[in-house]
């Protein structure tokens, strides 16, 4: 009888580490990494200026900078979007 409840509870105990790595959600691949950092950096964010005082205040104010150009970005192209469908009957 106690075969019968070792043997389930080893076979969970195999099985659970694989089954809990094949549910990671996927991260950033470096190339995202690098790409993200490099418009922080044309924000105005300088990690190697070596200036700790300001660390988190200067990468937030870059991460706003550049959502701020995301959302101009997107409100331009929403903007264009809208102008060339409007148009698009307008062609008498």
């Amino acid at each position: 009888m106690d075969k019968l409840v070792v043997i389930p509870v080893v076979i969970t105990a195999l099985i659970a580490p694989t089954l809990s790595f094949a549910q990671l959600p996927a991260g950033l691949t470096r190339a995202e990494v690098v790409a993200d950092l490099v418009r922080l950096e044309k924000a105005g964010y300088n990690p190697a200026a070596g200036d700790d005082s300001k660390y988190p205040v200067d990468v937030q104010a870059a991460e706003a900078r550049v959502a701020a150009q995301d959302a101009a970005s997107m409100t331009a192209d929403a903007g264009s979007s809208n102008r060339s469908s409007n148009n698009h009957g307008n062609n008498k």
